[in-house]
Protein backbone atom coordinates (compact mmCIF):
# COMPACT_ATOMS: atom_id res chain seq x y z
CA UNK A 1 0.00 0.00 0.00
CA UNK A 2 1.19 3.20 -1.17
CA UNK A 3 2.58 6.05 1.67
CA UNK A 4 -0.43 8.40 2.53
CA UNK A 5 0.76 12.15 2.84
CA UNK A 6 -0.53 14.31 5.67
CA UNK A 7 -2.64 16.87 4.19
CA UNK A 8 -2.29 20.22 5.68
CA UNK A 9 -6.36 20.96 4.63
CA UNK A 10 -7.42 18.15 6.96
CA UNK A 11 -4.81 19.55 9.67
CA UNK A 12 -3.27 15.74 9.74
CA UNK A 13 -0.77 14.38 12.08
CA UNK A 14 -0.47 10.99 12.27
CA UNK A 15 0.40 9.20 15.67
CA UNK A 16 3.33 6.83 15.65
CA UNK A 17 4.59 6.03 19.21
CA UNK A 18 3.52 3.31 20.69
CA UNK A 19 3.90 4.26 24.12
CA UNK A 20 1.24 6.93 23.97
CA UNK A 21 -1.21 4.79 21.84
CA UNK A 22 -1.21 2.48 24.28
CA UNK A 23 -1.77 5.46 27.33
CA UNK A 24 -4.66 6.80 25.16
CA UNK A 25 -6.17 3.14 24.87
CA UNK A 26 -6.08 2.88 28.82
CA UNK A 27 -7.80 6.44 28.87
CA UNK A 28 -11.19 5.10 26.33
CA UNK A 29 -11.11 1.25 28.36
CA UNK A 30 -12.46 -0.09 25.65
CA UNK A 31 -15.12 -3.01 26.97
CA UNK A 32 -16.60 -5.21 24.17
CA UNK A 33 -20.32 -3.75 24.91
CA UNK A 34 -19.47 0.04 24.21
CA UNK A 35 -21.01 1.94 21.35
CA UNK A 36 -17.80 3.47 20.23
CA UNK A 37 -16.84 6.08 16.98
CA UNK A 38 -13.83 7.57 16.53
CA UNK A 39 -13.37 10.56 14.54
CA UNK A 40 -10.52 11.22 12.12
CA UNK A 41 -8.87 7.20 12.52
CA UNK A 42 -6.19 8.25 9.74
CA UNK A 43 -3.89 5.63 9.43
CA UNK A 44 -5.44 3.56 12.14
CA UNK A 45 -2.97 3.88 14.74
CA UNK A 46 -5.90 3.58 17.75
CA UNK A 47 -8.31 2.09 15.35
CA UNK A 48 -6.75 -1.07 15.09
CA UNK A 49 -5.19 -1.05 19.26
CA UNK A 50 -9.35 -0.37 19.96
CA UNK A 51 -10.29 -2.98 18.13
CA UNK A 52 -8.41 -6.04 20.03
CA UNK A 53 -10.55 -4.66 22.39
CA UNK A 54 -13.93 -4.92 20.89
CA UNK A 55 -15.67 -6.85 17.99
CA UNK A 56 -16.68 -3.82 15.87
CA UNK A 57 -16.49 -0.16 16.62
CA UNK A 58 -17.32 2.76 14.25
CA UNK A 59 -15.20 5.61 12.27
CA UNK A 60 -16.31 9.08 10.73
CA UNK A 61 -13.43 10.13 8.57
CA UNK A 62 -13.40 12.76 5.47
CA UNK A 63 -10.47 12.09 3.56
CA UNK A 64 -11.84 10.03 0.86
CA UNK A 65 -8.07 8.43 0.40
CA UNK A 66 -8.19 7.14 4.06
CA UNK A 67 -11.19 5.88 3.91
CA UNK A 68 -10.19 3.39 1.24
CA UNK A 69 -7.59 2.66 2.90
CA UNK A 70 -9.43 1.69 6.33
CA UNK A 71 -11.90 -0.63 3.73
CA UNK A 72 -9.05 -2.32 2.92
CA UNK A 73 -7.55 -3.25 6.26
CA UNK A 74 -10.62 -3.60 8.07
CA UNK A 75 -13.50 -5.72 7.39
CA UNK A 76 -17.25 -3.93 7.40
CA UNK A 77 -18.37 -6.46 10.46
CA UNK A 78 -15.25 -4.91 11.98
CA UNK A 79 -15.32 -1.59 11.19
CA UNK A 80 -18.00 0.97 9.97
CA UNK A 81 -16.85 3.97 8.01
CA UNK A 82 -19.03 6.86 8.44
CA UNK A 83 -17.51 8.92 5.08
CA UNK A 84 -18.23 12.57 6.17
CA UNK A 85 -17.11 15.56 7.91
CA UNK A 86 -17.37 15.31 11.90
CA UNK A 87 -18.88 18.80 12.02
CA UNK A 88 -22.23 18.06 10.11
CA UNK A 89 -22.07 13.96 11.69
CA UNK A 90 -25.29 12.96 13.48
CA UNK A 91 -23.91 10.96 16.30
CA UNK A 92 -26.55 9.72 17.56
CA UNK A 93 -27.73 8.31 14.00
CA UNK A 94 -25.42 5.70 15.37
CA UNK A 95 -27.64 2.56 16.56
CA UNK A 96 -26.58 1.64 20.60
CA UNK A 97 -27.49 -0.81 22.69
CA UNK A 98 -29.61 0.49 25.96
CA UNK A 99 -26.97 -1.15 28.13
CA UNK A 100 -24.14 -0.07 26.10
CA UNK A 101 -21.62 2.47 26.99
CA UNK A 102 -21.10 4.89 24.09
CA UNK A 103 -17.95 6.83 23.39
CA UNK A 104 -16.33 9.04 21.38
CA UNK A 105 -12.71 9.15 20.99
CA UNK A 106 -9.95 10.45 18.20
CA UNK A 107 -6.98 12.76 17.65
CA UNK A 108 -9.32 15.72 16.48
CA UNK A 109 -8.07 17.80 13.48
CA UNK A 110 -6.83 21.10 15.24
CA UNK A 111 -7.72 23.50 12.76
CA UNK A 112 -11.73 22.64 13.76
CA UNK A 113 -11.29 21.65 17.31
CA UNK A 114 -13.25 24.50 19.09
CA UNK A 115 -16.20 23.99 16.61
CA UNK A 116 -16.45 20.53 16.63
CA UNK A 117 -16.28 20.40 20.58
CA UNK A 118 -19.36 22.90 20.49
CA UNK A 119 -21.07 20.49 17.60
CA UNK A 120 -20.37 17.57 20.05
CA UNK A 121 -22.06 19.64 22.83
CA UNK A 122 -25.69 18.91 20.72
CA UNK A 123 -24.85 14.96 21.46
CA UNK A 124 -23.52 15.26 25.49
CA UNK A 125 -26.32 14.21 27.01
CA UNK A 126 -26.04 10.50 25.14
CA UNK A 127 -22.40 9.99 25.37
CA UNK A 128 -21.06 8.74 28.44
CA UNK A 129 -17.07 9.16 27.58
CA UNK A 130 -15.29 11.36 25.13
CA UNK A 131 -11.67 11.47 25.06
CA UNK A 132 -9.76 13.44 22.70
CA UNK A 133 -5.86 14.35 21.69
CA UNK A 134 -6.47 18.59 21.01
CA UNK A 135 -3.50 20.83 21.10
CA UNK A 136 -2.15 21.20 24.73
CA UNK A 137 -3.47 24.81 24.36
CA UNK A 138 -7.10 24.12 23.89
CA UNK A 139 -6.98 21.79 26.50
CA UNK A 140 -5.79 24.56 29.18
CA UNK A 141 -8.39 26.65 27.80
CA UNK A 142 -11.15 23.39 28.56
CA UNK A 143 -10.37 23.26 32.21
CA UNK A 144 -9.47 26.45 32.83
CA UNK A 145 -10.63 28.48 36.35
CA UNK A 146 -12.20 31.94 36.43
CA UNK A 147 -9.09 34.83 35.84
CA UNK A 148 -6.93 32.18 34.33
CA UNK A 149 -5.48 33.65 31.49
CA UNK A 150 -6.77 30.53 29.51
CA UNK A 151 -10.21 31.26 30.63
CA UNK A 152 -13.11 32.10 28.11
CA UNK A 153 -16.21 31.04 26.41
CA UNK A 154 -14.93 27.73 25.80
CA UNK A 155 -14.26 26.99 29.02
CA UNK A 156 -17.31 28.55 30.77
CA UNK A 157 -19.52 26.81 28.18
CA UNK A 158 -17.62 22.83 28.23
CA UNK A 159 -17.39 23.42 32.02
CA UNK A 160 -21.25 23.89 32.03
CA UNK A 161 -21.93 20.61 30.16
CA UNK A 162 -18.71 18.16 31.34
CA UNK A 163 -16.46 17.18 34.24
CA UNK A 164 -13.20 17.07 32.07
CA UNK A 165 -9.59 15.88 33.02
CA UNK A 166 -6.53 16.66 31.50
CA UNK A 167 -4.73 13.82 31.74
CA UNK A 168 -1.90 14.16 29.96
CA UNK A 169 0.85 15.90 27.46
CA UNK A 170 1.67 14.11 24.36
CA UNK A 171 4.99 15.82 22.65
CA UNK A 172 5.52 16.96 18.73
CA UNK A 173 7.89 13.85 17.99
CA UNK A 174 5.25 11.38 18.81
CA UNK A 175 3.46 12.25 15.60
CA UNK A 176 4.35 12.42 11.85
CA UNK A 177 4.31 14.95 10.32
CA UNK A 178 5.84 16.30 14.08
CA UNK A 179 3.36 19.12 14.87
CA UNK A 180 4.93 22.95 15.77
CA UNK A 181 2.69 22.41 19.06
CA UNK A 182 2.55 20.32 22.18
CA UNK A 183 -0.68 18.17 22.19
CA UNK A 184 -2.72 16.34 25.12
CA UNK A 185 -5.01 14.14 26.32
CA UNK A 186 -8.91 15.52 27.85
CA UNK A 187 -10.98 12.95 29.04
CA UNK A 188 -14.81 14.50 29.50
CA UNK A 189 -17.95 12.89 31.34
CA UNK A 190 -21.08 14.54 30.47
CA UNK A 191 -22.55 16.50 33.36
CA UNK A 192 -26.44 15.25 35.02
CA UNK A 193 -29.38 17.22 33.97
CA UNK A 194 -29.32 17.71 37.93
CA UNK A 195 -26.27 19.67 37.90
CA UNK A 196 -27.27 21.95 35.46
CA UNK A 197 -29.03 24.86 36.28
CA UNK A 198 -29.73 27.47 33.82
CA UNK A 199 -33.03 28.47 32.55
CA UNK A 200 -31.90 28.71 29.25
CA UNK A 201 -29.30 27.23 28.39
CA UNK A 202 -29.10 29.02 24.34
CA UNK A 203 -29.81 32.41 26.91
CA UNK A 204 -26.45 31.33 28.87
CA UNK A 205 -24.55 30.64 25.75
CA UNK A 206 -25.60 33.90 24.38
CA UNK A 207 -24.52 35.76 26.90
CA UNK A 208 -21.21 34.55 27.69
CA UNK A 209 -20.53 34.36 23.92
CA UNK A 210 -21.33 38.36 24.13
CA UNK A 211 -19.26 38.95 27.48
CA UNK A 212 -15.96 37.59 26.02
CA UNK A 213 -16.48 39.01 22.99
CA UNK A 214 -14.18 41.78 23.78
CA UNK A 215 -12.18 40.51 27.07
CA UNK A 216 -10.10 43.18 27.90
CA UNK A 217 -13.74 45.68 27.64
CA UNK A 218 -15.55 45.86 30.72
CA UNK A 219 -18.86 43.97 31.37
CA UNK A 220 -20.66 47.61 31.09
CA UNK A 221 -19.71 47.67 27.90
CA UNK A 222 -19.87 44.13 26.32
CA UNK A 223 -23.11 43.24 28.15
CA UNK A 224 -24.57 47.06 28.03
CA UNK A 225 -26.81 45.74 25.62
CA UNK A 226 -28.04 43.19 27.50
CA UNK A 227 -27.99 43.82 30.68
CA UNK A 228 -28.49 46.98 32.88
CA UNK A 229 -25.91 48.42 35.75
CA UNK A 230 -28.90 47.69 38.30
CA UNK A 231 -29.16 43.67 36.99
CA UNK A 232 -25.46 43.35 37.68
CA UNK A 233 -25.55 44.72 41.23
CA UNK A 234 -28.84 42.17 41.96
CA UNK A 235 -26.78 39.71 41.09
CA UNK A 236 -23.55 41.00 42.79
CA UNK A 237 -21.33 41.63 39.69
CA UNK A 238 -19.31 44.76 39.37
CA UNK A 239 -20.07 46.57 36.09
CA UNK A 240 -16.26 47.34 36.06
CA UNK A 241 -15.28 43.73 36.00
CA UNK A 242 -13.94 41.94 32.91
CA UNK A 243 -15.96 38.59 31.84
CA UNK A 244 -12.80 36.31 32.70
CA UNK A 245 -13.21 37.38 36.58
CA UNK A 246 -16.85 35.57 36.52
CA UNK A 247 -17.37 32.15 37.25
CA UNK A 248 -19.12 29.75 35.14
CA UNK A 249 -22.10 29.79 38.38
CA UNK A 250 -21.97 33.63 38.61
CA UNK A 251 -22.80 33.25 34.75
CA UNK A 252 -26.01 31.02 35.12
CA UNK A 253 -27.34 33.23 38.38
CA UNK A 254 -26.97 36.32 36.13
CA UNK A 255 -28.61 34.62 32.84
CA UNK A 256 -31.24 32.98 35.06
CA UNK A 257 -31.76 36.25 37.09
CA UNK A 258 -32.16 38.13 33.56
CA UNK A 259 -34.79 35.89 32.14
CA UNK A 260 -36.84 35.87 35.46
CA UNK A 261 -36.45 40.09 36.02
CA UNK A 262 -36.21 41.20 32.34
CA UNK A 263 -37.38 44.65 33.44
CA UNK A 264 -35.67 45.19 36.89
Amino acid sequence: MSTHIARKRFGQNFLHDDGVIADIVRAIDPQASDCLTEIGPGLAALTAPLLEYMPHMHAVELDRDLVTRLQQRFKPSQLTIHSTDALNFDFLSIPAAETAQRKVVGNLPYNISSPLLFHLVEFAPHIDMQVFMLQKEVIERMVASPSDKAYGRLSVMLQYRYEMEHLFDVPPHAFTPAPKVTSAIVRMYPKPVSARHATDENHLSKLVAQAFSQRRKMLRNTLGDMVSLDQMAACDIKPTARAEELSLEQFVQLSNFLLAHPDH
